[in-house]
């Protein structure tokens, strides 16, 4: 039982190994675009539904919010087309809105469903730190970052039902699935970390092919550590953290900057319509 529980943790784990684009890191994804898509959708269109007197539309704060996120969106597009991905990119339904809410925070659902709320806003501060954030976001949904969450969580499932039927007796399965439980866990937190810092890379790239520019991200940064500081807010140790340090994405994206840059030239050259 062991030897097939093993094998059949190793088969998942060979499943679907493909590469992220632009960065080229290996991922694992067993989860489909018809599984993900129509759940993403669905509890994006509810978050709506509930959240619905908080959404701000006729400001133009939200009018920029939506032009950026569509030129960006766009840009990605246009890369998609360019690089055999076609069908991936009639699968995005973009849709940006902000959200009267004081929290700091913006995300990305599968699909290119985005929502700011307004208190990120001033950490964003202009069209090239709003733009900063909003490629950051896009590149999650474009990586696919949430499907491979989703395949990670299932593998981190079939782990443990490989420890609990593995080991001889319930008290044993409960001190192994406390120790699985800790490992599986801090893994899931380098993961996420793991999809941050790619996410920060190509939504410099993306931002920067849309004509903003890439330097506002590190300023965005910069403020978000000022922000953390001013409101006495303490992160915890980065290795137990979903997110990477402000300080280490601050130095990650101003090394990044001048690659981000020519990746950018090239990919807006490839995707230049041909001269007459």
């Amino acid at each position: 039982m062991r030897k097939i529980i093993a094998l059949l943790f190793i088969a998942v784990l060979l499943m679907d190994c493909s590469t992220v684009p632009i960065t080229g890191r290996k991922r694992l994804n067993f989860v489909s675009d018809a599984q993900i898509l129509p759940m993403s959708f669905q509890q994006y269109n509810g978050f709506l539904e509930e959240n619905k007197s908080k959404i701000i539309s006729n400001t133009s704060q939200a009018r920029e919010l939506k032009t950026i996120g569509k030129n960006i969106a766009a840009a990605v597009d246009r890369f998609m087309r360019a690089n055999n991905m076609k069908a991936e990119a009639d699968s995005y339904k973009w849709e940006f809105n902000l959200i009267n809410d004081p929290t700091i925070n913006a995300w990305c659902m599968p699909g290119g469903k985005v929502v700011f709320y307004t208190g990120i806003m001033p950490i964003c501060a202009n069209t090239n730190g709003i733009a900063a954030v909003m490629g950051h976001e896009v590149a999650h949904a474009f990586a696919k970052h949430g499907q491979e969450r989703m395949s990670s969580a299932q593998i981190q499932q079939l782990g443990g039902v490989a420890v609990a039927v593995g080991t001889n007796n319930n008290k044993n399965a409960q001190l192994w699935n406390m120790a699985y439980g800790l490992g599986s866990t801090l893994g899931m937190l380098k993961f996420s970390r793991t999809h941050e810092t790619e996410a920060d890379k190509l939504g410099l790239v993306f931002m920067i092919m849309a004509g903003y520019k890439g330097e506002e991200a590190v300023n965005v940064w910069v403020r978000m550590s000022e922000n953390a500081k001013k409101s006495g807010r303490q992160a915890p140790p980065e290795f137990l953290s979903t997110h990477p340090h402000n300080q280490t994405r601050i130095v990650d994206l101003r090394n990044y900057l001048p690659e981000a840059k020519r990746l950018a030239a090239k990919y807006n050259k490839q995707m230049a319509p041909p001269r007459k």
